[in-house]
């Protein structure tokens, strides 16, 4: 049997999660985060870009996350990061910034906006805490009042999960141990927490062995590290120019400083010869007003 695919690639995620086949999976996984934030379950969903052959694993126009809409018009934005791309929080505030303005139609007030939740699934550690589910809203600092329940951000890091701990009852671990390749001897443990986790890798399973599928994600595969490269070179490269203008202004600065000293040493003895303040200033550099400023005060 073949080895099973990645299910951390956004390729094969939004096989698994974002086809019109796989939407009682996507809306099981849904219900398991929200039930995390206090909300209520869904009972249906639309996919606004389900998954078809179109998308090229190469092609930089392909869309990998998975946009859905519930009954009452909320917006879903579901994505996959395989490696850290930086500055995660700003790209994420930017994109639910235009699904959410995307909404309004020419003529339409304000009240027709509807609520926009981002889910960022890492594969890397972004938050300074132990917690692998994070839920930001809008908030005031000192009372804790919303201001807008119109803006949610979930960050689940798949980093701060533990192998061995194989959770004993339902809830949204099963499905993040799942995604991050937990092992095949647990996933019956898995299946019986989440029943519909079952299907979720009868599909990971069927493209583990289906020949095209395999190609499409290698492909994907390392479009993905190529750019991870990338990124990893252009933030190293950075850092050593940074570095080297860093050092090349500090030793400009320090002979700066030394030249400054030698010239107040010549500048001081001069006066001690008595010589014209005049003269010193065209001996050492220093302005007349700062020669003044060298004599003892008597």
């Amino acid at each position: 049997m073949a080895d099973l695919l990645d299910p951390r690639n956004d390729f094969v995620f939004k096989r698994i999660f974002g086809s019109e086949d796989n939407k009682d999976v996507l809306l099981a996984f849904l219900n398991r985060t929200f039930a995390e934030s206090g909300e209520p379950p869904l009972t249906e969903i639309v996919l606004l870009n389900p998954y078809t052959d179109k998308d090229t694993p190469l092609d930089k126009q392909s869309i990998f996350d998975i946009w859905a809409k519930t009954a009452e018009g909320k917006l879903i934005d579901i994505e996959m990061q395989l490696f850290n791309k930086y500055d995660i929080e700003k790209r994420t505030l930017y994109y639910w910034g235009k699904r959410y303005s995307s909404q309004l139609q020419e003529g339409q007030t304000y009240k027709e906006l509807k609520k926009c939740v981002n889910i960022n699934i890492l594969n890397y550690s972004f938050i300074s805490n132990d917690r692998y589910h994070n839920v930001f809203h809008l908030r005031e600092d000192s009372s804790g009042i919303e201001l807008c329940d119109d803006i949610e951000i979930h960050f689940m890091e798949l980093s701060k999960l533990d192998d061995q701990a194989i959770p004993v009852e339902g809830g949204l671990i099963n499905w993040l141990l799942f995604l991050k390749g937990a092992d095949k001897s647990n996933w019956e443990v898995l299946k019986m927490n989440e029943p519909t986790l079952k299907k979720a890798m009868d599909t990971l399973e069927f493209l583990s062995q289906d020949r095209e599928a395999r190609r499409r994600y290698e492909e994907r595969q390392k479009y993905l590290h190529d750019e991870a490269s990338m990124i990893e070179w252009a933030t190293e490269k950075g850092m050593a120019e940074g570095m080297a203008k860093g050092m090349a202004k500090g030793m400009a600065e320090g002979m700066a400083k030394g030249e400054q000293k030698k010239a107040t040493e010549i500048a001081k003895n001069m006066l001690l010869m008595g010589m014209e303040v005049s003269v010193i200033a065209k001996a050492s550099g220093l302005s007349e007003a700062e020669i003044e400023a060298l004599k003892p005060s008597r």
